[in-house]
């Protein structure tokens, strides 16, 4: 493999972890840097974890500095151990999908859920462009919506990067 994936880990833990945040924080950093550490293929950026009773992905922090980090070309590849930790919901999967996908170069998708395990690299049944095809057709059903969130989103990147630089 020729291709260097820059890896973001992300992780999205109910608020009750943040009784034990520095012990979470510290496992879930760990766990990623030994999942990756000596790698010719995939370089572990950073990870971005999200310790909130929020669902939505505009209130989420460490997602937003995530999507910017895909935005700007630091991260290229999104580990997560599920689908939930990206989005609580179709809606906001399928909105997510389609902004990721269509960044160049677009973003690879590796999850570890047993049950519903994604991974855009290896392209098992060609995952990427079934993802896409279903994203495209939701965004397309519902233009607005996508139009909307993308706005929300875009806008609470530009708020979290003025509180980061104060």
């Amino acid at each position: 493999m020729d291709y260097l994936y820059r890896v973001g880990g992300y992780v999205k833990l109910a608020k009750l972890w943040n009784r034990s945040r520095e012990a979470a924080l510290s496992l879930h950093k760990d766990y990623y840097r030994k999942k990756f550490e000596g790698s010719r293929e995939m370089q572990l950026v950073d990870v971005y974890i999200d310790i909130t009773g929020n669902k939505e992905i505009r209130k989420r922090t460490e997602m937003l500095r995530l999507i910017r980090d895909c935005k700007d070309g630091k991260v290229n590849c999104i580990a997560t151990q599920t689908r939930a930790y990206l989005a609580a919901n179709n809606e906001e999967f399928f909105y997510l999908i389609h902004l990721l996908f269509g960044l160049n170069p677009p973003i690879e998708i590796v999850t570890e859920d047993n049950d519903y395990i994604f991974d855009t690299i290896w392209n098992p049944d060609q995952q990427r462009e079934v993802m896409k095809q279903t994203a495209n057709e939701y965004v397309q059903m519902n233009l607005e919506g996508y139009q909307n969130w993308e706005k929300a989103i875009l806008r609470a990147i530009g708020e979290e990067q003025e509180q980061r630089n104060t």
